[in-house]
Order: C-alpha cells, then structure tokens, then sequence
C-alpha cells in the first residue's frame, strides 16, 4: 500500500471539507488506521537501521507484524532526543538527496533536531492543512494573511501551501514588521489571520497605538498555534481583533502544523486520524489512561514516508474525546492543551503549568496581556516572581496595589506564593514568533555521577 494519505488530486478537489474521510464511521476509521500502520511499522523497520533494532527488541519482525491496533502499546517509544541523537538524517528512510525539504527546530537547547519531507510527504501536508484551514473557517478565495514565520520553522510554510491548496490566496508576511502587517491588513483586506497567540496579541496593541481598530477590518478567522495558550487568551484576542479564535495543534517532529485543529464550535481540536494515531499515557508509569483523563499526547504518523514517527512522545498534556462534535466529524477531539511536562513548574510542592498563571492574568483589570514568570532558587525551595505590564501607565501607589490584587488572585486560584513586579506598558519583550513565558534563573543541576569543586 502507498503510504500517500490520499491520491492527489486538483486543488479544487482538495479545497473541500473532505467529508467523506472526516464523518467516517469509527469502525471504519480503525481499519484505515490498523492498515496504514502496518505499512508504517513496516516502512521503519525495513529502512531505518536504528528503528530496526529497537523494534526487533520490542519482539517485532517485519514477517510476523501486528495483529491489531491494541499492539501499538508493545511498540517503544520515541522522543526528541532520538532525533538529536542520530542527528542529522539518521532516522530518515531514504537517502538525503531523495528528499524534497528539510526543516529543523531552533537548536536553543543543543543540536537542532531536523525533519525531511518527501514529494509525497509535501503533498499530504499541504492536503492536511487545506482540511485544516478549511475546518477553522476559511474559504477558497479567502485572502490569508500569514504571519507565522519562514525557514526552518514548519509554521510559515506549512501554512503557506496549505491555503493555496485550500485555493486560498496568500499574503506572505512571516512575523515582524507589525507597523506594515497592520496597514496591509487594512489595504489587503484579509479574512483569516494566521500567528502565534502571542504575536496576534502584539498586532493588536500596535494597531490600538497606530489608533486602527482590527475589529472594523475584514478580519474574521483567526488560527493560531505553535504555543501554549489559554481561554483567557482567546477571549482577549477575539475582543481585541474581531475574529473567531481557532486552535491549531502541531509539532515539527511529526509533521509541522496541521495535525489538529478545531473547528467553529472550539470544542476540542479534531485530530486527523487517518493520518496519525493518537494516545493519551501517564508521564511517569507511560501507561494507557482513560479516555478523558489527563495525560501526555503520543503520536504516531501513518502516511509519513521519509520520517515515520512511532508513538512519538509530545510532552503535551491533555485529555481526548471521542464523543460525537455537533459539526459531524467523527474523529477524536484533543482538549485544549493544559502544557507541557517539561514546562510543568512544582513550586512549593504545588505543580503549576504557566499557562494557569496567564489565565489569571489575561483579562484582569488593569494588567496588559503580557507576561513573564522568573523561576529562581531561593535556599532549597524554587520561587516564581511574576513580571505583568499595567494596562496603563501607573505610579508606584497603582503598581503596588495592581500587585498585591494580582499576588491575591494567583494564590486563590493557581494556590501558589509569587513575587508580582508590575511594570509600565511596553517594557516587557514581545514575541514575533513563539513567546519566551519562563525565564529559568535556577542553578543548572550537575550531570549525575560528576562531582563539584
């Protein structure tokens, strides 16, 4: 079997719902998925020496292969610092020069971890994400004003084919520049605002500045992604700019954008089950939970031909659903993202994600949608100082009060101690891409089995 999603087709063919694939029965829906990872499986073991290996451990032979989509459970995990390990191209099924694109994450944290597209490969992104955009709201003939970045970032591009697939038309802006951004939005007259939540937010405080109100423009879908984000969050991006606020879910290791997305009813993001599966496992014993129940996202590609992800562990925690959505589709719904595991902050004991934080502060009278948590070490025990902007400007009088009104409503809701350092609007950074939340001045743990002077 070819592991193309779909056969390819023109794009006005494409630019549709897709209905027939998303409203299929579940039990239909499961026999698509069992063959398609069969081939995936397959396709890893037979060309990747490394996956061989592992999946040879797992009991795995490419004679015997699965008998049923429960066996996926048996199968070993895999996690970003695989990629880094086999840096560069060492988990890709064929040749580097057989490839059609290479993307790769920043490399903040080490090596970058690199991902390559085949032509097919290319071909059933730019198809998801025209189901994507679709499924969010926009149309063929939108105008889509992309402010995702370019490069290596899957974001920008992954967006870009995608709405010409959809038969949209693309204003290639990436992220900066937000002076010009806002003027083209007036003089191009985009329906769909496509950003990080934290970009859009700084477009619209710039257009307050420039005395521009987005909610009298053509702006009407907004689909954001790429970051953590609250509903506190969409709440003010919708007041602010005018649009529905869409949640995009996706990540580079397994495809880019496009993974997940909700549709207008912004009850859970649809995940696109004929091309991935999806489940949801306790971080620590890495056991299956209960549908509904907490837990870190794993995901495993199924037509992914270059790179195939088996059970990839995202760090993402959430619940999934597979309750029927009043749109009609019929695959499972991913609640909202709460945060990553490897964010999770335990302060005093308490376990805080500092996307609860930003649900405290965004909204709250008086204090600017803008934020910074500072994680230090303060004897044995972490603190957190809270950094906010005043709506406003204030005096000091203001700013302590803002302060003990913040401090008060952190410890109520989230049930943890802070600092709260009010500042005065536009001194904290803003983000044109993915927003810095935490800055981490704790002291940086000694590698284990090494000693200190």
């Amino acid at each position: 079997m070819s592991l193309v999603a779909d056969p390819v087709m023109p794009a006005p063919a494409v630019a549709g719902l897709q209905s027939d694939v998303e409203a299929l029965p579940r039990e239909a829906l499961a026999a698509l998925q069992f063959e398609r990872l069969q081939a995936t499986v397959r396709n890893a073991y037979d060309h990747v020496p490394w996956q061989q290996a592992r999946l040879k451990a797992a009991g795995y032979s490419g004679e015997s292969g699965l008998a049923s989509l429960d066996d996926l459970r048996h199968l070993p995990f895999t996690v970003k610092t695989d990629l880094r390990d086999n840096y560069p191209f060492g988990l890709f099924t064929c040749p580097v020069g057989e490839l059609a694109r290479l993307h790769a994450s920043s490399g903040t944290t080490g090596k970058p971890t690199v991902v390559g597209y085949s032509r097919a490969d290319l071909d059933t992104w730019a198809q998801l994400m025209a189901r994507t955009l679709y499924c969010a709201g926009a149309r063929p003939g939108d105008v889509v004003h992309n402010a995702y970045g370019y490069g290596l970032f899957t974001g920008g591009l992954g967006t870009h084919y995608g709405a010409e697939r959809l038969g949209a038309v693309v204003v290639p802006i990436s992220g900066g520049s937000t002076e010009r951004q806002i003027s083209l939005i007036q003089d191009f007259k985009p329906r769909v605002l496509c950003a990080t939540p934290s970009y859009a937010l700084a477009i619209a405080e710039v257009a307050e500045q420039m005395g521009v109100d987005l909610r009298k423009t053509a702006l009407r879908v907004g689909v954001f992604g790429a970051e953590p984000w609250s509903e506190s969050m969409r709440r003010e991006i919708e007041a602010r700019i005018g649009v529905k606020a869409i949640d995009n879910y996706g990540l580079s290791e397994v495809m880019g954008p496009g993974v997940a997305v909700e549709c207008v009813n912004q009850d859970g993001l649809h995940g696109w089950e004929d091309h991935f599966l999806f489940e949801v496992v306790d971080p620590e014993t890495l056991q299956p939970v209960p549908e509904g129940q907490a837990g870190e996202l794993v995901i495993t590609t199924l037509t992914k031909q270059a790179l195939p992800m088996l059970r990839y562990r995202t760090r993402d925690i959430t619940r999934i659903t597979t309750a029927p959505c009043s749109c009609g589709r019929t695959h499972l719904r991913i609640l909202r993202v709460a945060g990553r595991s490897d964010d999770m902050l335990i302060i005093r004991g308490v376990n805080v994600y500092p996307s609860q934080i930003e649900a405290v502060l965004v909204g709250r009278p008086g204090v600017a949608p803008h934020y910074q948590l500072v994680v230090e070490r303060r004897g044995k025990l972490d603190h957190v100082t809270v950094e906010v902007e005043s709506a406003n400007a204030c005096t000091p009088d203001t700013a302590d009060n803002l302060a003990r009104d913040v401090a008060h409503h952190i410890k109520s809701l989230v049930g943890i101690t802070t600092d709260v350092r009010v500042r005065q609007p536009g001194e904290l950074p803003r983000s044109q891409g993915k927003a810095v939340r935490v800055r981490d001045l704790r002291p940086k743990e000694p590698p284990a089995g090494t000693t200190t002077a």
